[in-house]
């Protein structure tokens, strides 16, 4: 994996795993400072179907993804052309990169089962609720499999994920708070039945960033 791509349609590789719908993943994108910066990306698979990991296939539709706002990882993949899309299963990566700016020297976490290295190319924008947003077209040139082992699956692992998208939607004018701290008290009982000791420290990071239950007491005070 390198830093330096070149784009074209017969650098394309298969994606290292399986996509399913929107996989939840950290991506690493460049920025101007040298480092790699970190945030959370839903990836869309291909509208044609699901696509298997492995299977070669000619050319098959592209996946594509979504950034909303101005963020780093859009800037970068315009500057850069494309960035690591890491698979990671570990919880706590997945909330320091959705909801803190988190950088290092190399891209790979080392808490990530399997990375692919993108080409991302614009091909739409627009405006959703004031926010604007840019759909992307994900194209593997470099992928690998760094862990091979059972994935286990606890509810609290899922709330987690919920929770850093209702907790980065608090104070966007198109959002209603009150329901949005409603589904964060209910993402916080899920983790504290069903999840285990990493998903609860992911969720403490949630409360430390956010200060979202102080806000959700003070709600239910003004309301007596």
């Amino acid at each position: 994996m390198s830093d330096e791509r070149e784009p074209g349609p017969d650098s394309a590789v298969d994606w290292p795993v399986e996509l399913r719908g929107v996989t939840e993943t950290v991506v690493a994108t460049l920025g101007p400072n040298d480092r790699w910066n970190f945030a959370a990306l839903g990836v869309h698979a291909p509208e044609a179907g699901d696509a298997p990991a492995g299977v070669s296939s000619g050319s098959p539709p592209p996946a594509t993804a979504t950034t909303w706002g101005n963020t780093r990882t859009r800037r970068n993949f315009h500057r850069q052309g494309g960035g690591v899309v890491q698979f990671v299963s570990d919880p706590r990566a997945f909330v320091e990169a959705a909801m803190t700016i988190y950088e290092r020297e190399s891209p790979v976490l080392d808490s990530a089962d399997a990375w692919a290295e993108v080409e991302a190319t614009a091909v739409d924008s627009g405006e959703d609720g004031g926010t604007e947003w840019e759909e992307w077209e994900l194209r593997p040139v470099d992928a690998a499999v760094e862990q091979r082992r059972p994935f286990t699956i606890n509810r609290g692992f899922g709330a987690v994920v919920d929770a850093t998208v209702a907790a980065s939607r608090l104070d966007v004018p198109a959002f209603d708070t009150d329901d949005l701290l409603d589904r964060l008290d209910y993402f916080a009982e899920t983790v504290e039945k069903c999840g285990g000791n990493r998903e609860r420290e992911a969720f403490e990071r949630i409360d430390e960033l956010t200060g979202w239950r102080e806000r959700a007491a003070a709600r239910r005070n003004e309301s007596f």
